[in-house]
């Protein structure tokens, strides 16, 4: 099983952080944010990594190289300009094969385990797998409703989307496929018409999870883990 990180966006939101520094690179608990999702992925067995990249693309392809000495391959999918989500899926298609692939968002934090993504299998009739997570503060509406473990645009009780997901590639061939003129496109783009179709399953986490997507949330994400870890340690 392979995964794709999306890590191409500018992180305007996190500026002044993000101006000399990508996002994927702000430090998190003493080490970059994207490097708690590679090391999750190495610990569950997905060593197979693609990376969309675009603001400060050198930096981040600088940082993690090949991946050797994080015990993963990576494969960068560089952007001239951030394709948005959709697009830049569609763009690493050829590096992500033909079997369903793990999707991270780079720009979020959590505790919950990756290596129960990879002992999913997608239906038949399914094609895509999404973890939602109960609403933040900043997102009281939430994205998905579930029930069932199927995944709709209507009904209760409604969840936030984390963010990883278990998708097939083809779903984004055939987007692509439909509207060859469109190469900058949103990921939910693509999922709503199989949303609608009945053809994405979900699960509800209720672990820890941070959108880590304002300077406010990144200091308080920081902050709880830094705690975390003091008390792990006075512990000892």
């Amino acid at each position: 099983m392979r995964a794709m990180i999306l890590a191409a966006g500018f992180g305007k939101r996190m500026r002044p952080l993000t101006e000399l520094t990508p996002k994927p690179l702000l430090m998190v608990a003493g080490k970059p944010l994207l490097q708690h999702h590679i090391e999750r992925l190495a610990a569950a067995g997905i060593t197979e990594l693609v990376i969309n990249t675009s603001w400060l693309a050198e930096q981040i392809e600088d940082y993690f190289g090949d991946g050797s000495d994080f015990g993963v391959t990576i494969s960068w999918s560089r952007e001239a300009q951030p394709l948005e989500t959709g697009g830049g899926i569609a763009k690493a298609l050829p590096m992500l094969g033909t079997d369903p692939f793990v999707l991270i968002n780079g720009d979020v934090w959590t505790d919950f385990p990756i290596h129960r993504i990879s002992l999913k299998t997608l239906e038949q009739d399914k094609d895509a797998w999404l973890l939602l997570v109960n609403n933040p503060e900043h997102n009281p509406k939430g994205d998905f409703c579930l029930s069932a473990q199927m995944v709709s645009f209507e009904g209760n009780p409604c969840f936030t989307f984390s963010g990883i997901s278990l998708m097939r590639p083809q779903l984004f061939a055939s987007y692509q496929s439909n509207n060859p003129e469109q190469q900058a496109f949103r990921w939910l783009d693509v999922m709503t018409a199989a949303v609608d179709a009945g053809r994405v399953a979900g699960e509800l986490y209720s672990g820890q999870w941070w959108d880590v997507g304002t300077v406010e949330r990144y200091h308080q994400l920081n902050d709880q883990l830094n705690s975390q870890l003091n008390s792990q340690l006075n512990e000892h």
